[in-house]
């Protein structure tokens, strides 16, 4: 039996990474390329894999300290050692196995040309094809985010892309400083080493190839033949990072910046594809907690017990799916609203019977205008009138609480069921605009949602929000605010019903009504005279001239 040390391998150029995670402890039996501990750089993490296979007798890292290539590991004693094994030592030592381990590392450092060359020179600046660098594999992986867009200035090293392969993530780096010119995919495409990314112009010479982020190759293994050379390991995310249970999904970079602000990324609602926790969140994080305001994601904190994960497959058969973006991100809005605003709900009928007298009398005209007339264009100028007389309904909080600002101007999100989740568009200055205005803006907003093109500030401004079930069904539901507005409008299924008029009871069409509202700003005064309001101008929208 012998003992051998497991250094660690080339880490593609680093100067250090840190220790992040140990894999073994002594008296552990590993297998040869199993993963012994995990390092992370500034942007990329990586397992270093076992050279031999034996038995843990010393681990010569921990947890936090500085790594380079060549730094010894761990100590592992190899059962069964021979003369076989001592000839095998020396093949390590014979130089004509170093151009067979390299070729396998960087192929694109021996096989390109200056003919093969990405790059282009036009008018004193360099135009270079980004591509896919060396990612360990030939395999297709996902590329998951875009971290760049057409215009940007970006430094060298800077992240364009993120990777993701079932078992690892990494960040593409920019070869040089430049302006990004064009971005050739996009979130969601399948991409593999080679394939072009975007193109960059350059003011300076700068490398054909851009160089993976980290792709370590262990030294050259225990092995009888130069035919044998190391598998090149892939850089993975480490544990904590992954998307299971307890994980946070967040790469490397991030969860350095986190480290240097002290801040427990636990704590931080990722805004990423899947939930990623990127830089902006560790800013508006830090943004939220210098303002004092509460900065505690909606999925924990609090002392709320996390709800346990249960194998559902042991009862049966089933189907699992992956979550939309925007269902994820709806799913958190909604339960950090939730959890933070004390809602109240109030219930009311507004009878809406002459309104749709009205209505279906402008059939004709909706024609000729090549529109169509729903009760919506109504309901937000009924909202947009009982919020100008009602101005609590059309605030919000700031400054953790501490003021309160009033809107000047009344912009009414609409709530619009997608087949890819809920989506808010605005619509805006409400108060200004005719019911035909209205009625064509409703019907674009509604088409863009459901075509998924709406843009950022489609959605943003908001100061109230109408809920409604249309023909759904339903006699009521108590919907949850949209922070940071401070009240939401559940408008359910209209329906006829007997009512008494003094002498008989007569058939009217009643619409339920339900306000919920942030009981910090909004009272139940408040709320009973905004929606007392909001029934009589639904039931006489000839006051809605008034």
């Amino acid at each position: 039996m012998s003992k051998q040390q497991v250094k660690v391998p080339d880490i593609g150029g680093s100067e250090g990474a840190e220790v992040i995670e140990l894999l073994v402890a002594v008296g552990d039996e590993v297998t040869l390329d199993q993963s012994l501990i995990v390092l992370e750089s500034d942007k990329a993490s990586m397992e270093i894999p076992s050279t031999v296979a034996g038995i843990v007798v010393e681990v010569l890292v921990a947890e936090g300290e500085q790594l380079a290539e060549g730094s010894p590991v761990v100590v592992i004693e190899v059962a069964g050692e021979s003369a076989e094994g001592e000839a095998t030592e020396l093949v390590k030592e014979i130089p004509a196995v170093e151009p067979v381990v390299e070729q396998v590392a960087r192929p694109a450092e021996l096989e390109s040309s200056p003919a093969e060359s990405p790059m282009a020179v036009t008018g004193g600046a360099v135009n270079q094809t980004v591509t896919v660098p060396d990612i360990g594999s030939d395999d297709p992986v996902e590329l998951i985010e875009v971290m760049v867009k057409t215009g940007d200035n970006v430094a060298e090293g800077d992240s364009l892309v993120v990777l993701e392969s079932d078992k690892a993530s990494m960040e593409v780096p920019s070869p040089a400083v430049g302006e990004v010119l064009e971005i050739l995919v996009k979130e969601g495409d399948s991409v593999k080493q080679g394939d072009e990314l975007l193109q960059l112009r350059t003011t300076g010479v700068i490398a054909v190839a851009a160089a993976p982020t980290s792709i370590p190759v262990p030294e050259t293994p225990v092995a009888t033949s130069a035919a044998s050379v190391p598998e090149v390991v892939v850089p993975a995310v480490d544990k904590s990072a992954s998307t299971g249970s307890g994980g946070v999904y967040a790469g490397p970079a991030v969860r350095k910046l986190a480290r240097e602000f002290g801040i427990e990324l636990g704590m931080v609602v990722g805004s990423g594809p899947r939930g990623r926790v990127v830089k902006g969140d560790l800013q508006q994080f830090v943004q939220k907690s210098l303002r004092g305001e509460s900065a505690v994601p909606a999925t924990g904190g609090a002392g709320i017990p996390a709800i346990p994960e249960i194998d559902f497959a042991k009862f049966g058969e089933v189907e699992v799916t992956a979550r939309s973006k925007l269902d994820k991100l709806t799913a958190a809005n909604m339960q950090r609203s939730w959890l933070n605003v004390p809602h109240v709900t109030q219930f009311d009928e507004a009878d809406i019977t002459e309104l749709e007298e009205f209505r279906s009398g402008l059939k004709a005209e909706a024609q000729r205008r090549d529109t169509r007339l729903t009760p919506m264009p109504f309901l937000l100028k009924a909202c947009a009138v009982a919020l100008r007389d009602n101005s609590r309904l059309n605030s919000s909080l700031a400054q953790g609480g501490a003021n309160l600002v009033y809107k000047q101007y009344i912009h009414i999100g609409m709530a619009v069921d997608t087949p890819a989740g809920l989506m808010v568009p605005v619509i805006r200055d409400v108060d200004k605009k005719t019911i035909w205005e209205l009625a064509e803006e409703v019907l674009a907003m509604a088409g863009k949602a459901r075509d998924r093109k709406l843009m950022p500030a489609d959605m943003q401004g908001g100061c109230f929000t109408i809920s409604s079930l249309g023909n759904i069904g339903g006699t009521g539901f108590t919907p949850i605010v949209n922070t940071p507005e401070v009240g939401i409008l559940g408008v359910s299924k209209a329906a006829l019903k007997p009512v008494w008029d003094g002498q008989a009871c007569t058939p009217r069409k009643l619409l339920p009504l339900a306000l919920s509202y942030d009981h910090r700003v909004v009272n139940g005064g408040d709320a009973g005279r905004f929606l007392s309001q909001l029934v009589v101008l639904l039931g006489d929208i000839r006051q809605l001239v008034m």
